[in-house]
C-alpha cells in the first residue's frame, strides 16, 4: 500500500525522515512517471535518463512545493516539461520536425526496442499515436493511458478544459483513420 501524499511530505519536511519520504515518493509513482515520459520519448534508454532527471529535479524541489496543485500534478508537470525539452533538443540537434519524421524515427526505435514486446495491434496503435501532433499525444496519453481527468491534465499543461477536450477528440479521430486506413 502506499503511501498519502500529505504523509510524504511532512516526512520529507523533517531532515530525519526526509530520505523515506523520498523513498515513499519513488515508490508510489516511479513507475507512472516512467510510462508517462515512455510514451512520449518512445526510447527506454532515454527514458530511464529522464525519470532520473525529473526526481532530482523532485528531490531539489520538493521542499518549496506548496499544496496549490496535488502531489502527482506537480511531479506529472515536471516530467512533462522534462520530456518536451529533451524531444526539443532531439529534434534541433537533428534538424527535424517532431510532427513530420520524427514519427517515422521514433516508430523505427519502437520495433527495435527489446524492451517493447507488444502485438501487432498495440505496435499499429503506437504507430497512429506517433502521426499525431505532439500535444494531441500528450493529452491523448495522459487522458487514455493514464486516466487522468481533464481537470488535472488541464493543471498539469496549463491549457483549458475546453481546448483539452477538442485535443483529445480530434486525436481520437486521427488514430481512428490511422486504424481504419492503413495495414
Amino acid at each position: 500500500m502506499h503511501a498519502e501524499d500529505s504523509e510524504i511530505l511532512e516526512k520529507f519536511a523533517s531532515d530525519s525522515t526526509r530520505n523515506e519520504a523520498f523513498n515513499l515518493l519513488l515508490k508510489k509513482y516511479q513507475q507512472k512517471i516512467y510510462w508517462h515520459i515512455r510514451r512520449l520519448v518512445i526510447d527506454h534508454d532515454d527514458t530511464d535518463d529522464l525519470v532520473q532527471e525529473v526526481f532530482i529535479k523532485v528531490w531539489k524541489s520538493l521542499a518549496n512545493f506548496r499544496s496549490d496543485s496535488q502531489l502527482y500534478t506537480w511531479l506529472y508537470r515536471i516530467a512533462t516539461n522534462e520530456s518536451i525539452t529533451f524531444l526539443n533538443r532531439k529534434k534541433q540537434k537533428n534538424n527535424i520536425s517532431l510532427d513530420e519524421t520524427a514519427g517515422y524515427e521514433l516508430a523505427e526505435t519502437l520495433e527495435d526496442s527489446p524492451y517493447f514486446d507488444g502485438d501487432k495491434a498495440q505496435m499499429k496503435l503506437q504507430r497512429a499515436l506517433l502521426t499525431l501532433p505532439e500535444k494531441q499525444r500528450l493529452v491523448f496519453n495522459m487522458k487514455y493511458f493514464d486516466d487522468l481527468k481533464y481537470e488535472e491534465i488541464s493543471e498539469i499543461l496549463g491549457t483549458t478544459v475546453g481546448g483539452l477536450k477538442a485535443s483529445f477528440h480530434i486525436a481520437v479521430k486521427k488514430i481512428e483513420d490511422y486504424l481504419l486506413n492503413t495495414d
